[in-house]
């Protein structure tokens, strides 16, 4: 225990000194109508500009994160077109600072308090997590297996966790669910591990969900990644195979062969949304495909991203919709529903592409049209702090908001299929 203290500290002092993102301001910006949308999707494209979300209702802001160098240059051009705007952070570097030496100290005492890898006190680095589900699957072998499926281009062990009621039957439904495609995006990857909590250790209150269906959880899908926005940069994205000498990794949501490349990706390197030198060049999206491709029974797929408050569904290449578009909305509208109940939160249900924008090459869509799930689903959890970086006070909360919506829509896709 003294060993794992004495890296947490460690881990601390390297965190703090990692990119401070000082002075990076954040800007919230106003659109009236269709023409000063069409202009932040312009801006959008330029990859000095971080557009944290970019929603296509006109009366929906944008967020925008901008790197001191271009902030004078960017609210010129906002005033140029008399869009209007507002600073929600005035120098994200601070408050990213005081975001990791809250969720260290959270981490501390949750080893101190000698209990299981992690909690939902904390985001937990990729190790723990991996810890977690090796401590479920040793506490209830009846119930829970954990397999390594394949490893990252930096050689770590992707791992699922599968969990069952134990009763030994074979060839049942399966709910498939993934988190942390996107490196930042922390809140999913809490919100995976709330599910397996839920599914494991509340069993009772939540056996209804397994008595006809296995569920899949991939917690992490991109860990290296992950790992590095915890160790170097916390805004990073993408994975981390390099491309060119000087830019490295692929936006692994536009990585999937499934009208690969076609719209809302970049072919940019050194972009946010890169597609790839190919579609599944990333060891990370080939396991997933290989794994989506292997799942006998697959009924529901869910992956969770933030944020934004979206239930997002096929397609994300076209504005055209499927056409069991109608049982994939009744199921996303049961989430919406219950948390809209449960909360008061308000979730914006819909395909990709009319919600927001057209994106090719998403693993909803590939799980949908090629893997041939009927139910395919991407969550967008709401945003914490200036968007993607919740204070640890509102992990819990969060997650257990998500949980209601994720029952909801099991408990639809149980009743239907």
């Amino acid at each position: 225990m003294l060993k794992q203290i004495a890296l947490v500290l460690l881990l601390i002092g390297m965190a703090l000194a990692a990119d401070s993102y000082d002075g990076f301001k954040v800007y919230d910006v106003k659109s009236r109508n269709a023409f000063e949308k069409q202009v932040l999707l312009r801006l959008s494209n330029n990859e000095d500009y971080d557009f944290f979300d970019l929603p296509r209702s006109v009366d929906a802001p944008s967020r925008v994160m901008v790197q001191p160098k271009d902030q004078e240059g960017f609210e010129l051009l906002l005033e140029k077109y008399n869009l209007e705007y507002s600073v929600v952070a005035e120098d994200l570097g601070a408050s990213l600072r005081q975001d990791e030496a809250e969720n260290q100290s959270q981490r501390l005492m949750n080893l101190r308090s000698a209990g299981r890898s992690i909690s939902f006190t904390a985001f937990h680095r990729f190790d723990e997590i991996n810890a977690y589900l090796d401590e479920l699957a040793a506490a209830y072998p009846s119930r829970v297996t954990v397999q390594v499926v394949g490893k990252s281009y930096e050689n770590r062990n992707i791992k699922t966790i599968t969990i069952t009621n134990g009763d030994g039957r074979t060839g049942k439904n399966v709910i498939f669910l993934d988190a942390g495609i996107h490196a930042r995006e922390w809140i999913a990857h809490a919100g995976a591990l709330y599910v397996i909590h839920q599914l494991v250790e509340n069993f009772a209150a939540n056996s209804d969900l397994l008595k006809d269906y296995d569920w899949v959880i991939l917690p992490v899908v991109n860990p290296d990644g992950y790992e590095y926005t915890h160790t170097s940069t916390r805004m990073w994205r993408k994975t981390r195979k390099p491309v060119t000498s000087s830019c490295y990794g692929t936006d692994a949501n536009r990585n999937f062969d499934y009208h690969w490349g076609e719209v809302g990706a970049s072919s940019s390197s050194c972009s946010d949304t890169f597609k790839g030198e190919t579609a599944f060049s990333e060891p990370e999206t080939q396991v997933l495909r290989d794994l989506l491709l292997n799942t006998k029974n697959g009924v529901f797929y869910l992956t969770l991203h933030s944020y934004g408050n979206y239930l997002l569904y096929p397609y994300g290449w076209t504005s055209s919709l499927p056409s069991t578009w109608k049982n994939i909305n009744e199921v996303a509208q049961a989430g919406a529903d219950a948390i809209k109940s449960a909360t008061g939160t308000k979730y914006t249900v819909g395909s990709s592409t009319n919600v927001l924008y057209a994106a090719a090459g998403g693993s909803d869509d590939y799980a949908f049209a090629v893997a041939n799930f009927p139910i395919s689903i991407t969550m967008e959890l709401p945003a914490g702090g200036t968007g993607f970086n919740p204070s640890t006070s509102q992990i819990n909360s969060m997650v257990s908001e998500t949980w209601v919506g994720i029952k909801a829509m099991a408990q639809k896709v149980v009743e239907k299929y």
